[in-house]
């Protein structure tokens, strides 16, 4: 991993009137935002910072930015890691961001789109691709199933799945 920037999650409210701030959670779990210990928000560097998960969503306090009127200016502002923060993983695994932008190509070498999103189900998770036509195309993420290799280096992924005929 570089030192790359990498979007982690958002500000997006107050929580309280002494700082706190409302944290929506790229990270599965939401949880894990809260194992980086700085942050870039809108460009600059935060450290001294709490995140706890509060219900249903994250919040965190900023050292110093102990006022509504302080926390304000943060308040829609993206949540930015070093990429080299993050955990060195086994092979065969990757963290979603590496595969956001791949071109998915069937074992007949037919493109079939470009990685736009991941979601979970409870079984698997599902890749969303955007076609040439704009079309979304949901193909199951299952290594060694239907996908059969992911190529960082030549930005590809190659999968065993046929497009239905129109």
């Amino acid at each position: 991993m570089s030192d790359d920037l990498l979007t982690v999650g958002k500000i997006t409210g107050h929580f309280g009137v002494q700082g706190w701030l409302k944290v929506y959670s790229y990270t599965q779990p939401m949880e894990n935002i809260a194992n980086f210990s700085q942050w870039y928000v809108g460009g600059d560097l935060i450290k001294g910072i709490k995140a706890k998960r509060h219900g249903k969503t994250m919040i965190a306090y900023f050292k110093g930015i102990d006022s509504r009127e302080k926390s304000q200016t943060f308040i829609g502002k993206e949540i930015e890691i070093l990429a080299g923060e993050l955990d060195q993983l086994p092979d065969d695994e990757y963290y979603w961001m590496q595969l956001i932008g791949l071109v998915v190509k069937n074992l007949d070498g037919e493109v079939l789109g470009e990685v736009k999103s991941i979601f979970e189900t409870g079984a698997n998770d599902v890749l969303v691709l955007e076609t040439a036509t704009s079309k979304e195309l949901l193909i199951p993420y299952i290594l060694g199933g239907t996908v059969v290799q992911v190529d960082l280096l030549n930005h590809t992924i190659t999968v065993d799945w046929e497009l239905e005929s129109e």
